[in-house]
């Protein structure tokens, strides 16, 4: 197994792990453990973009700020669309200062927009990677 299956396979456990908390009732402790969860999920998933995309030669990313890391992923088949993935960099980074409750219930609902998206992504990677 080289490394990216075992990233790929570390992807895999984070969107499993997000998508079962996603399944619980929700309560502040669900809530906080999602938020948690896709904070994890997505820095492994633009991380493996960067990492497709240099593996596979389309393009230098170190240059590249994360929002035109999506347009690359996008142009190159990972994603479909970037915009949203803006959205979940932005919530991502409210996630280090959630200091009331409004800002938690909107990245728990980012969080939940985000699953789909990502297991997609999950698929096309593992696609270009077999």
């Amino acid at each position: 197994m080289d490394r990216d299956d075992l990233k790929l396979m570390s992807m895999k456990q984070a969107i499993d792990s997000l998508e079962r908390a996603l399944a619980q009732p929700v309560d502040e402790f669900v809530r906080d453990a999602v938020i948690q969860r896709f904070k994890y999920a997505f820095e492994l998933a633009w991380k493996m973009i960067k990492r497709h995309l240099e593996s596979a030669g389309i393009v230098e990313t170190s240059p590249l700020s994360r929002k035109e890391l999506f347009r690359e992923a996008a142009r190159a088949g990972l994603i479909d669309d970037p915009e949203p993935w803006f959205r979940y960099g932005a919530a991502r980074n409210q996630t280090s200062h959630i200091y009331n409750l409004q800002t938690a219930n909107e990245v728990y609902k980012v969080a939940s927009e985000f699953l789909p998206d990502v297991k997609t992504l999950l698929v096309q990677l593992e696609q270009k990677h077999d």
